[in-house]
């Protein structure tokens, strides 16, 4: 295998020197020594030699309970540094060619064949303000690091980043080495582990943080870079208040199975957002004071300020609005009343700031103009006095059981018993009725109550930080409308979006002809204005039909959304709820996004940005940068050059995939009656309940099968054993057949000319890579009872077919032929990584003999293992 790049080994190196003199300094050189040992020798036994592979084990066995901490959390911190260090190298201009990956260029060559088919000037300016990106930052439980760890793990990125900026020899190298040695001290010295669950309202200030550190800086690079290369092409500028990515967040809004978000939660972190937003903003206002000292000024600017400092003046009434609008905020998301009138619009923001620009423009002071207040222009259009937007999700039966008890209040009848028809006729009979819904005298269950409460919220000022109202598991008409119903009778005025989620794979197959009976409603339309977004589920969809059916109904989905709101004359906009694994709809976005179906992101595109990935793709602002101008370039070439539409017999073929998948799927998961116990044997499934990862149970009931089980543990529990099963299961299966069917030729065509299926079986390449048969063997040996064990065996030998599969489709010869830089990744974490989850299975077969009796040491120990497996997997759920 090729070397690492140079500079990237020497920034893992550097780490590393410096994390083993922490531990030398601490623990003394013995620790450190231990630890190096085991390092070689997970080394060795990574070239597949049995003896050495059982010489590390033997060595991993005579670790005592006191020596477990420090070796568990040196190779831990090791994989978190070395995350640092390929972040950080990813945008480096020193980084060698081959792990560019082709992101610096995909925008300036997009251009150039879109120039081709004769798009260009000012239409390709428009076209790329239009193209209507929305990212909804949501909490699901995946990241595992703390905040204040990452705080320290992006300054370590940006000592990291000065490093690379100054040539070698630069007297300043040793301080900033020093610099990274004393913040790695720091690490070592900080608890890993969160000893409180976070609160809903803790993972909005992450989110929060998230933008104030990174993307309240990306957005307008972001918007530089994209004018200075469409102006290079003799394109327009683009407009001041282009805005083509917003953002939103489920953090304090997404109630669906968690009982820690209510109505409470939802109202402060509305107005905690509106706080945010007002500090922020302030800060820019206190920098450009400082800039705009000028005193020449328009007629149109002197008829509002007179002073000799016509720009300060203007910005000294904006400062004032926004302290007003960050006292507001404070009193009303502790509970407080406040007759302070608030600036609440992105629109009494941008109009002082333009008007400081048109006069700048107009004086020829055009370098002022469009250097930071420019930025806090595009900033103001992009984040507003929201911040970002928040999204309320909910279950369906929560409203349906509200109407139920108001029908039984009333005498009506039995909701829940009534046909869909007898639904859509008493809800759009209630919806233009005069008389009032909810009874005056009436004490409801808390249930029921908390979902009238959080429908009160939206009504509020607050609730105008809201985007849209999301119903999980919905599946008929009768869903939505009970929504609407519910927000008119709560007193919300606006027409608030009421987005679908369909999400299992029936719902799916069905989402098509539900929303064409919506949408011939005339009540609905009218509500709608004819706009309508619809929630694509990827986790449960494909934790209950597998993957490989899974995306081909999330596919056709699409395309009879698409179909059938383009007869009805809907504008159409999908959301797309993907995770940050290959389980969960994850991968290159740039991918996902050219793999979706011919059409179906001409109304924008709505995407999730879940738990571990926000910090990998977001979390430093020049990496943010390159990831949304991925997103731009991506939606940009998917609405304007888009793939042909499918074959019909791939079409065909994906069909008998997709039936072969789910049935082989099922029935190892779902119809063998030993295969939960044998999971949760083989996986940590029971003890990740002890990491506080997030604010959401694990579960939405307790007991029962995986049914009941999250699709993040899930997949969580699969990848820290290293089998990695809800990625590929049923595929091997769905594939062998077609192969021995004779079918090999038309598969390889598929993957050569169709981008959805070249891009789920690169994904499924990638899967595979990290998985791990051998380790996966040593957890079933150590933990699971010998009746279980067969099903181990069987699952092995069909991973180790579906490796076989995949390069025969490709036509490779090993997996990652051609993505060297993820090879290079695995070559350096893997000694690290295996070390853990070995320690993890003997930890967790040490905890389950114990039972109550297990070491405080062996429980700490065992959750850092978690956490260092997570860093070394990179998309852990």
């Amino acid at each position: 295998m090729e070397e690492l790049d140079a500079l990237l080994r020497d920034k893992v190196r550097v780490l590393g020197s410096q994390l083993g003199g922490t531990i030398e300094r601490q623990l003394g050189d013995g620790m450190l020594e231990q630890i190096e040992r085991i390092r070689k020798q997970a080394k060795l036994a990574r070239h597949g030699d049995p003896k050495e592979r059982e010489t590390l084990l033997a060595m991993l066995h005579d670790i005592s309970d006191d020596e477990l901490g420090p070796v568990v959390r040196g190779f831990n911190q090791f994989l978190n540094l070395a995350n640092i260090a390929e972040q950080q190298h990813g945008i480096s201009w020193r980084r060698s060619e081959h792990l560019q990956e082709n992101v610096d260029s995909m925008f300036s060559e997009l251009l150039t064949r879109l120039e081709s088919s004769g798009i260009r000037g000012i239409d390709l300016s428009q076209q790329v303000a239009d193209v209507n990106i929305e990212l909804v930052l949501t909490a699901h439980p995946t990241e595992i690091t703390r905040r204040t760890l990452i705080q320290k793990y992006d300054h370590i990125a940006q000592l990291l980043q000065r490093r690379d900026d100054l040539r070698d020899g630069h007297p300043d190298l040793a301080n900033i080495e020093q610099e990274i040695s004393l913040i790695i001290d720091e690490i070592w010295h900080t608890d890993e582990i969160r000893q409180v669950r976070p609160t809903a309202v803790d993972e909005a200030k992450w989110g929060f943080a998230v933008i104030e550190n990174s993307l309240w800086y990306a957005i307008p690079a972001l918007l530089r870079d994209l004018d200075q290369e469409l102006r290079a092409r003799g394109s327009s500028a683009l407009p001041l208040t282009a805005v083509p990515i917003r953002f939103s967040s489920w953090m304090g809004g997404d109630r669906d199975g968690n009982p820690n978000v209510t109505a409470t939660v939802t109202r402060e972190v509305l107005y905690l957002a509106r706080w945010m937003a007002a500090d922020l903003f302030l800060r820019d206002i206190e920098l450009l004071g400082m800039q705009l000292s000028m005193s020449e000024a328009s007629a149109d600017m002197r008829q509002q300020y007179t002073g000799r400092e016509p720009y300060r003046d203007c910005l000294h009434d904006l400062r004032k609005g926004l302290e007003d609008t960050r006292r507001w905020a404070d009193a009303c998301a502790a509970g407080e009343s406040t007759k302070k009138v608030p600036i609440l619009e992105r629109e009494d923001v941008i109009r002082p700031l333009k008007l400081c620009y048109d006069s700048l423009v107009d004086c020829g002071m055009d370098t002022i103009a469009n250097g930071m207040l420019l930025d806090t222009i595009r900033r103001a259009a992009c984040f507003g006095m929201s911040l970002v937007r928040l999204d309320v999700r909910q279950e369906s039966t929560r409203h349906s059981d509200v109407l139920q008890a108001i029908c039984e209040y009333y005498g009506w009848g039995d909701y829940n018993g009534w046909t869909e028809d007898e639904k859509q006729t008493f809800l759009l009979r209630e919806l233009t009725s005069r008389r009032p819904l909810i009874p005056n005298f009436w004490t409801p269950s808390a249930e029921v109550q908390e979902v009238l409460d959080t429908m009160a919220v939206l009504a509020t000022p607050a609730g105008d930080g809201v985007s849209c109202y999301i119903i999980s598991m919905a599946s008929e008409p009768s869903d939505i409308l009970a929504v609407a119903l519910l927000l008119q009778a709560c007193g919300v005025k606006r027409l608030l979006p009421i987005v679908p989620l369909f999400e299992t794979l029936s719902d799916l197959e069905q989402s098509g002809p539900r929303m064409d009976k919506l949408w011939s409603l005339p009540w609905y339309r009218e509500y709608s204005m004819c706009r309508q977004q619809v929630m694509i589920g990827y986790s449960d969809s494909s934790k209950d039909a597998g993957q490989l059916a899974a995306v081909w109904a999330q596919y056709q989905a699409q395309e009879t959304l698409s179909r059938v709101a383009a007869e009805q004359g809907i504008k159409l906009r999908l959301f797309h709820g993907r995770g940050g694994t290959v389980g969960r709809g994850g991968g290159p976005a740039q991918r996902a996004i050219l793999a979706q179906p011919p059409g179906s992101v001409t109304g924008g595109l709505r995407v999730t940005e879940q738990g571990e990935m926000i910090r990998f793709k977001f979390g430093l602002p020049a990496v943010a940068q390159r990831n949304l101008k991925v997103y731009v370039s991506a939606v940009l070439e998917a609405n304007l050059l888009p793939p042909a539409h499918p074959k019909d017999e791939w079409r065909e073929m994906m069909s008998q995939l997709a039936a072969a998948g789910v049935s082989s799927y099922r029935a190892m998961v779902k119809d063998n009656p030993d295969f939960v116990r044998y999971f949760r044997a083989a996986t940590p499934e029971s003890e990740l309940g002890k990491l506080s990862l997030g604010s959401r149970p694990a579960r939405r009931r307790s007991g029962g099968g995986i049914e009941t089980l999250r699709a993040i543990p899930w997949i969580f529990a699969w990848t820290q054993m290293r089998l990695m099963l809800p990625a590929w299961l049923g595929a091997d299966d769905a594939l062998r057949v077609q192969v021995d069917n004779e079918q090999l030729p038309r598969l390889k065509e598929m993957y050569s000319d169709w981008p959805f299926f070249r891009t789920y079986i690169d994904m499924l390449e990638m899967v595979l890579s990290k998985a791990d048969p051998a380790i996966a063997q040593y957890y079933e040996e150590r933990l699971v009872e010998p009746e279980l064990q067969p099903i181990g065996s069987v699952l092995r030998e069909r991973l180790a077919n579906m490796r076989k599969l995949v390069l025969a489709v490709k036509e490779q010869t090993m997996l990652l032929e051609n993505n060297k830089a993820l090879q290079y990744s695995m070559q350096v974490r893997d000694p690290y990584t295996d070390p853990l989850h070995y320690l993890q299975a003997e930890l967790l077969y040490r905890e389950r003999q114990a039972a109550d009796m297990v070491s405080s040491q062996v429980e700490r120990a065992l959750m850092v293992t978690m956490a260092g497996i997570a860093a070394g997997m990179r998309n852990t759920g």
